[in-house]
């Protein structure tokens, strides 16, 4: 597998750990979106960051990721399945910032003044959603963030997206670490320096370095047993049966107004740019279903 996650958990059982290589799913994202280079690494973290949220979760359940900034991208949306699928899209891919610190200027890009709102769909009657205030804009932060004020689970978020000159995507990954009772405080505070000292993940992304090598790295002299690995990928949920019910619900009126004016549609989706186009016949069909 090219992208995959893996699970891990001390052996104390004070931490659980995720890491995982992106770059194949980051790439296909930024693709598809037609992203600016400050733009993909934004986009890039954040479908990194819905891989890892996602991966908390239970079988068959999902998580959605809105990040809103008054920077000129204005909005990232990430929908993540616990089973390692992943999609998402920026609300303006246009987006190429001078370099800030010599580093991408992501929290430009989103704007330093916003929100991050988590929606989990737990298979329960009604979603989960948790709001905070974005805390760097750098989305790694931000996600740490939410976790350990939201949800009460101490955590610490690294995500890494490199670019080459030509802006495309050479490397992504990242990884989550949290905290569980009863805490530890010295291997928290190994822990907490070996983040410090890390490297650019960036840069140890692109050298090759693999989501093992990653938790060896940062856990160091704490015993800990692997649970899982799985694959991970960009995978949209939409399909022209589900398009289909979205014409349906715009109402006889409206879709007879559009087989009027234009005999056609077009609908193109949000998070994958697929298009799917209906003729004229496929719009009889749908009005005659409503009536």
């Amino acid at each position: 597998m090219s992208d995959y996650l893996v699970r891990i958990i001390s052996r104390s059982g004070s931490f659980r750990a995720l890491a995982c290589v992106s770059t194949e799913l980051v790439r296909e994202g930024c693709s598809r979106h037609e992203t600016l280079p400050t733009a993909s690494a934004a986009l890039g973290r954040a479908l990194t960051g819905g891989v890892l949220m996602g991966a908390l979760l239970k079988t068959g359940q999902r998580v959605g990721l809105k990040f809103e900034g008054s920077g000129p991208i204005r909005k990232i949306l990430v929908e993540a399945e616990s089973n390692g699928s992943v999609r998402g899209c920026v609300g303006v891919p246009a987006v190429d910032l001078p370099l800030r610190n010599g580093k991408l200027d992501v929290a430009g890009a989103l704007g330093r003044a916003g929100f991050l709102t988590v929606t989990k769909d737990l298979r329960m009657k009604e979603p989960y959603r948790g709001t905070v205030q974005l805390y760097s804009s750098e989305i790694a932060e931000d996600l740490a963030y939410y976790l350990t004020e939201s949800e009460q689970v101490p955590s610490a978020v690294g995500l890494g997206v490199y670019l080459e000159p030509d802006g495309s995507v050479a490397a992504a990954g990242g990884f989550l670490i949290q905290t569980l009772p009863p805490q530890d405080e010295a291997a928290i505070d190994r822990l907490m320096g070996r983040i410090a000292e890390l490297s650019t993940l960036s840069e140890l992304l692109r050298q090759g370095e693999t989501p093992e090598q990653l938790l060896e790295r940062l856990f160091e002299g704490i015993p800990y047993d692997t649970l899982e690995k799985r694959a991970v990928a960009f995978t949209c949920s939409c399909s022209r049966e589900k398009i289909e019910r979205v014409l349906i619900s715009l109402g006889r009126e409206e879709l007879a107004s559009l087989l009027e004016t234009q005999g056609e549609a077009e609908v193109t989706c949000e998070f994958c740019r697929e298009r799917y186009h209906f003729g004229r016949a496929e719009l009889e069909r749908l009005l005659a279903e409503l009536s």
